[in-house]
């Protein structure tokens, strides 16, 4: 699954659990994937994350909110929790291949959809937000369930969607878009509360009292606490212990994982500790964690280590984890605790089998897994290899490659880029067929019906889509082979010489996918750029290719002809 977004409703029930079912199992059949599930009963509220492609996942929103706003009846609940509706607030996370703008979208559409179908009010918040007064949910929520009714009175408080009235049984519903946010740990060798506090102060945002090394609070001339700046945005951070573990934590919520990267936080808490006479032993993720997140230090200390950071994905994750200290109180394994690798739990791809299996998966008088998946798996090896090309061009130069522009500067982000090429391209492999097998489906729905139109129209156009896909990362992965040929070690010529063949390979026959699949497609408007932009990829390709390897062939044999 290439595009993943994440979304956590907060319902207001946290007691009945037949409730929270009927409102689960409504997003499962929308096609959503249901991770968790924290049922509060002293809040009375409950917090489901669930995930899966944008479409499956705006699907299950709404009908996640429909069902609440059914079986949820605002006017007996009381709970600790802050809250204004059944369905309190329903954030749209972007985690891969989907922007915070497309989140956004996505949370407008909702909006608009749950004012107009359902009669609920509707706000939108965080980067949805329509005015800056409405940003943050705690400012919408003032005055929570009880005070709704005046608050809707004010006309600076008419919702973005849906009635401006009081709804007693469901109240209003918050929507927006958000940034993934990690509950990341620090651990420190120490049961002192106090020390974890100092060093949560200096690394969050909001920084706090300025202390002495005795933990005394630091004052000004005219007696007022001195103020210690924060070091990292949006970082949110308080010191705790944990009986359960023995030892202090700096809690932390990162509300932005790019911007401030766990690692930075982890060596930032490790200088601390060492400078107040302890040490960190290790850190904890409570929940999920993008994948992105873990890859982002796995790389950073790949190249601390002086090893290059464009490896296996695995690798890098399990550097990740090592380095980090994630299993150092409770053991970190990877497919429960990263959301991208949860969703493929329970689906062995086609890629997960080893070659033997695929190969005799292929021969069989089965149409799937077939060219299209051939032609992924073709693309996927050409970014495998041009990553090994690269990767061991750098390791050899160790500085500049003489006589060669570029140096390992150049040939570090070619081999980062074909690694993400290669993992997008194993990925089709299993989409491909995937498609094929929807198409299949479809025709098997009863001729005529209005539901098997749809669902051939959807079919047909992923079929054809995929392989296009393919095409295009192909004719990237061709290129960056072209860059390996042209910088890299000259004794690896001839494996980026074999990853332009396989590119073109790949290209060419996905290609041959895409036009098969376009006679299909109802839309004849999108089966035209189809086939222009196809046609023109592959007619890319196919020079580029060409260039490259006869370039590489001159360079391997001097003395051939021409």
């Amino acid at each position: 699954m290439n595009r993943i977004v994440e979304c956590v409703p907060n319902f207001s029930e946290g007691r009945d659990r037949e409730v929270l079912s009927a409102i689960t199992g409504a997003m499962e059949r929308a096609g959503a994937t249901v991770l968790d599930v924290d049922m509060g009963a002293a809040a009375h509220r409950t917090v489901v994350t669930m995930a899966g492609s944008p479409e499956a996942v705006e699907a299950a929103a709404f009908e996640a909110i429909r069902v609440a706003a059914e079986r949820i009846d605002m006017r007996s609940h009381h709970g600790e929790h802050p809250r204004i509706g059944a369905t309190d607030v329903c954030p749209f996370v972007p985690v891969r291949g989907v922007t915070m703008a497309d989140c956004v979208a996505m949370a407008r559409r909702v909006g608009e959809r749950v004012g107009r179908e359902l009669g609920i009010p509707v706000y939108l918040y965080g980067e949805a937000a329509t005015t800056p007064a409405r940003r943050n949910l705690p400012d919408i929520r003032q005055g929570e369930y009880e005070g709704l009714a005046e608050r809707l009175r004010d006309p600076a408080w008419a919702p973005d969607f849906g009635p401006a009235e009081f709804v007693p049984r469901s109240g209003a519903t918050v929507v927006g878009a958000r940034e993934f946010l990690i509950a990341y740990n620090i651990n420190l060798n120490t049961r002192d509360r106090a020390t974890a506090s100092r060093i949560a102060v200096r690394l969050r945002e909001a920084g706090g009292i300025a202390r002495d090394p005795d933990g005394e609070a630091l004052r000004g001339p005219s007696g007022e606490n001195l103020h210690t700046p924060g070091t990292f945005r949006d970082v949110r951070a308080v010191g705790w212990v944990i009986e359960e573990y023995g030892i202090a934590q700096v809690s932390i919520n990162v509300l932005n994982f790019r911007r401030t990267p766990l690692h930075v936080l982890y060596e930032e808490a490790r200088r601390l500790a060492s400078a107040l006479g302890v040490s960190v032993t290790g850190s904890e993720v409570v929940g999920l964690v993008p994948l992105d997140a873990l890859t982002l230090s796995g790389r950073y200390y790949l190249e601390r280590q002086g090893l290059s950071p464009a490896a296996p994905e695995r690798e890098v994750v399990h550097i990740a984890v090592r380095s980090l200290g994630l299993s150092d109180v409770k053991p970190f394994v990877s497919e429960q605790k990263v959301i991208e690798y949860r969703l493929a739990e329970g689906r062995r791809a086609l890629t997960d089998r080893t070659v033997r299996e695929f190969a005799d998966d292929v021969s069989l008088d089965s149409p799937v897994p077939g060219g299209g998946s051939v032609a992924a798996l073709a693309g996927a090896l050409a970014g495998a290899l041009a990553a090994m090309a690269a990767n061991l061009s750098v390791r050899q130069a160790g500085r500049p490659l003489a006589g060669r522009r570029g140096g390992p500067g150049r040939l570090l982000g070619v081999a980062l880029e074909a690694q993400t090429l290669k993992e997008g391209l194993l990925a089709l492999v299993s989409e491909d067929s995937a498609a094929f097998a929807a198409v299949m489906a479809a025709r098997r729905l009863p001729q005529g019906s209005e539901e098997r139109r749809r669902a051939l129209d959807e079919a047909e156009r992923k079929a054809a889509e995929v392989p296009a896909e393919v095409v295009r990362l192909c004719a990237r992965t061709a290129e960056l082979a072209g860059e390996v040929a042209a910088l890299g070690n000259p004794n690896c010529l001839s494996d980026a010489g074999v990853a332009a063949a396989m590119a073109l390979a790949g290209a060419e026959g996905a290609a041959l996918n895409v036009l098969i699949n376009l006679p299909g497609l109802s839309d004849r408007g999108l089966a035209e750029t189809l086939r222009v932009q196809t046609l023109a990829r592959l007619e890319g390709v196919r020079r580029e290719v060409g260039s490259v390897l006869e370039a590489t062939q001159r360079r391997l044999d001097p003395s051939g002809p021409g």
